[in-house]
């Protein structure tokens, strides 16, 4: 009997380790949607977990589905949504962002630790650099379409942020390997758009044209 305990054993802790991973890799792909629209994957969970058995959130997460803070979260939400499609509104908003960003992704990473029982201290530095590091480069990179596009380009631009958002917090929840994947893309891809923000802003700077 002892050797299928062992087996028994063996198995139950690949299980739990799987899990383990694929909680980690669901709290980096609710993060990195944090940082592209904060509300989306609050929005997600939370309807998830309330309406759903797929997401069981412990206390005290499980108030994240509560209707008041759903209707919270969506309010605000609506009122993002909007403002960053008007030039100028967008850029305040991101500054915004830059504070608030971090701690939903902390806080959505948090989560995903109460309920995959990680470590929350691992998974919620993750989350905060995840958000952060998403937040940071889609602020520096708005400019770039700014400058190319006149501005007219920053509505489909925050389209794309608010639907690579969305996708992201629902594979997150369903299918946590890819959203990984999609997470690592983002966060290359606003990376990219970052330095090659940087190098418009020193060329023009070069050139002493003032870039706003």
């Amino acid at each position: 009997m002892q050797p299928y305990a062992d087996c028994d054993r063996r198995a139950a802790d690949n299980v739990v380790e799987v899990d383990g991973i694929a909680g980690y890799l669901t709290a980096l792909g609710l993060s990195t949607a944090a940082g592209l629209n904060a509300y989306i994957p609050i929005l997600s969970v939370g309807l998830l977990s309330r309406w759903t058995d797929l997401i069981d959130l412990p206390a005290p997460w499980d108030a994240l589905g509560d209707p008041i803070v759903l209707g919270i979260v969506g309010v605000v939400g609506v009122a993002d949504f909007i403002g960053d499609k008007v030039p100028i509104v967008d850029h305040v908003l991101h500054a915004v962002g830059l504070a608030v960003a971090p701690v939903v992704g902390g806080m959505l990473a948090l989560a995903s630790a109460s309920a995959f029982d990680l470590d929350p201290g691992l998974a919620a530095g993750m989350g905060i650099v995840a958000a952060l590091a998403t937040q940071a480069g889609r602020t520096a990179a708005r400019p770039l379409s700014t400058a190319t596009t006149g501005g007219g380009g920053n509505p489909a631009v925050s389209l794309a942020e608010d639907g690579v958002s969305g996708v992201l917090s629902v594979t997150a929840v369903f299918w946590p390997v890819i959203a990984a994947v999609l997470a690592a893309i983002v966060l290359v891809a606003v990376f990219l758009l970052w330095r090659k923000w940087r190098e418009l802003r020193a060329r023009f700077r070069r050139r002493d044209v003032p870039v706003a």
